[in-house]
């Protein structure tokens, strides 16, 4: 048996290295994705055939990942619940792509992960495979009775990995998980699930790493123009960069103004409520940017019926659904809706916020004869509102007569 691991290199996927080596006798091989988390992945091959891996193996996916995957959630302006930017929930489709890749070449038979059994990447990971690799056995220890007998916390993992001299590093010094990539960071469980407990204090803050407190930035701000094509953002003051290069460039500029911090309760696909914070500062700018640009660029109708499918699109992508049909029918007729999404927004960054202070475009619909209240000359005539007011006004008048009584 040859089982291909996700591993991050963390307490849970160090002990499963061994675990799923000793419980099956199996092969393990690890999978790093290189999603733009940084200096967690150093060293992780030597750890990983320390602890009992016969391969491993660290893919870069960081233009990919921006290009293929948080390109196309902005151009949805997809948010989950009004607030979270799908930072972690992106990222899952395209670790187990990648991983089912490595399982091929190594004509592995089994995939194994070390998601929780209350979490949501669990699904998120276990969707994509059985949308792109059916024939290969899924193993998910913590959904095993006999994996959570032996491990029903922390200490009798870190217990495990003394005795077998795996070396981890968990202590009480980070009381919480925390998820990297290019897009964002996640911090939850531990500490954060008292929805009370506030993070933000002096003795807590040091929790964040890709913002400084709100109060902490500079007391001046600062101007960024970022240029659209066809709804990706292709420049940043005028400098063209790919996808990859301008998020690490927004994350600086935003992480220094204090941007992009959401706390929030959310609804977990698997049916509980979880408390969770974000750092999100270079998808907050451009989530920002391109919805101004839409403004400016996007025919209404079609914008309000975009609108009212970001919900479900979001949720597709929370709950995992990324190579569903319905994620792809959404996603074409977004594309299709950014075909006119081109031109310039400039923002003005200051202490935790996002000001919109211009934007401009060669396919602009805005005309200012027609939206100028100073009595020039246009195609809009003020004499054909009588019409349309009254037009509309039909059905109110004809409730009233057949129906009568004073509205609240």
């Amino acid at each position: 048996m040859k089982i291909v691991l996700a591993y991050s290199g963390g307490l849970d996927t160090s002990v499963l290295v061994r675990w799923l080596k000793d419980h099956y006798k199996a092969e393990i091989i690890t999978f790093a994705a290189d999603l733009g988390q940084e200096e967690e992945l150093e060293g992780l091959e030597e750890k990983a055939t320390a602890t009992g891996a016969s391969a491993h193996f660290s893919t870069d996916l960081v233009e990919e990942f921006a290009r293929d995957f948080v390109f196309p959630i902005l151009r949805a302006n997809a948010v989950y619940e009004g607030q979270y930017l799908l930072g972690t929930s992106i990222a899952r489709p395209l670790i187990a792509k990648a991983q089912i890749d490595i399982a091929r070449t190594a004509q592995a038979d089994s995939l194994a992960h070390g998601a929780t059994g209350k979490g949501n990447d669990q699904v998120r990971f276990e969707l994509t495979y059985a949308a792109l690799a059916p024939d290969l056995k899924v193993i998910s220890p913590w959904r095993m009775k006999i994996f959570r007998q032996a491990f029903p916390g922390r200490r009798e993992m870190i217990e495990f990995c003394t005795k077998h001299q795996i070396d981890v590093e968990a202590t009480a010094s980070r009381p919480y998980s925390m998820d990297r990539n290019l897009l964002h960071i996640s911090y939850e469980a531990g500490i954060l699930e008292d929805p009370w407990f506030d993070p933000t204090v002096p003795e807590n803050k040091s929790m964040f790493k890709l913002t400084v407190d709100p109060q902490d930035a500079p007391d001046s701000p600062e101007y960024v123009e970022l240029t659209f094509e066809r709804g990706d953002c292709t420049q940043v003051n005028g400098e063209s960069l790919s996808p990859a290069q301008i998020l690490r460039k927004l994350n600086r500029l935003a992480g220094k103004h204090g941007i992009g911090r959401v706390d929030l309760v959310e609804n977990r696909f698997v049916g509980m409520k979880s408390r969770g914070v974000y750092e999100t500062p270079g998808g907050t700018v451009l989530w920002q940017a391109h919805r101004q640009m839409e403004t400016l660029t996007m025919d209404r109708d079609l914008m309000h019926l975009r609108d009212s499918l970001i919900p479900k699109y979001a949720e597709l992508v929370y709950y995992g659904f990324w190579y569903s049909p319905e994620r792809e029918a959404l996603q074409a007729l977004i594309d299709k809706s950014q075909e006119t999404v081109s031109g310039t927004v400039r923002l003005k960054l200051y202490k935790g916020n996002v000001i919109t202070v211009g934007r401009k475009s060669p396919i602009s619909l805005y005309d200012q004869n027609v939206a100028s209240m100073e009595g020039v000359e246009s195609d809009y005539n003020p004499d054909d509102a009588t019409g349309f007011i009254r037009l509309q006004g039909l059905r109110l008048r004809a409730r009233h007569r057949a129906q009568g009584g004073e509205r609240k």
